[in-house]
């Protein structure tokens, strides 16, 4: 599945695991946001100096994925009430309704970094390994409300290991001078790389969704 959908070169460069079809259902069922995708991962450009540098809330290289994606591609928040109907089990003309109520809020607050028609996608470069259930139960939520058919998840690849970081020396100072901090300390095995997330996937924590894991390896690295 993942070399009749992905050439050569961008197998090279990352890592691809496909979950319950999402490939094909992304190649076959939505050809403008795969183009998208295909050319984000090809116009991908991270330097060891992003890299070392800090990150704050949001970091240099979330910021360049951000400018890889058109503004057709939408941060999205997702809300709904649930509407709800107790009915006979025999229903008749005689028999109404039991009992008819809503519960509003029902789903609230769920956030997706990028969402255009019915594609979802999320980045996570180095956040603590538990913002995978957070964005593996939002696809879900996204799902199961019919809003999105396909999630995506583009994350450190396994080969982004400890011993790439440690090559990478220092941390950069927000000045660009060097700091005292060796840079692998930043990348604790309790934080967002491709190990942490297919364990979630095996055990379903995506629900129903189909999702597309895509793993940064040191070949997307300059």
């Amino acid at each position: 599945m993942i070399a009749r959908n992905f050439d050569s070169d961008l197998r090279d460069k990352f890592e691809f695991y496909s979950y319950r079809n999402a490939a094909d259902i992304l190649a076959s069922s939505f050809p403008e946001q795969f183009s998208d995708i295909l050319s984000a991962l090809r116009n991908m450009d991270i330097t060891k100096e992003m890299i070392r540098r800090p990150g704050g809330s949001k970091g240099p290289i979330a910021k360049h994925v951000d400018t890889l994606f058109s503004d057709d591609w939408i941060e999205t928040r997702i809300t709904a009430d649930l509407h709800v109907k107790l009915l006979h089990a025999k229903r008749t003309k005689d028999n109404p309704i039991l009992r008819e109520y809503s519960r509003e809020g029902y789903l609230d607050g769920h956030r997706i970094d990028f969402v255009r028609g019915r594609v979802a996608l999320d980045l996570e470069w180095n956040s603590k390994d538990q913002t995978y259930d957070r964005d593996l139960y939002a696809f879900s939520a996204f799902y199961d409300a019919g809003a999105i058919d396909v999630g995506v998840i583009i994350t450190r690849g396994f080969s982004l290991d400890n011993g790439f970081f440690r090559s990478l020396g220092k941390v950069l100072k927000k000045d660009d001078t060097e700091g005292a901090e060796e840079v692998y300390k930043k990348f604790g095995a309790s934080t967002t790389w491709m190990g942490k997330l297919l364990y979630r996937l095996d055990a379903g924590r995506n629900g129903g969704c189909p999702v597309l894991a895509i793993g940064i390896t040191p070949n997307c690295v300059r």
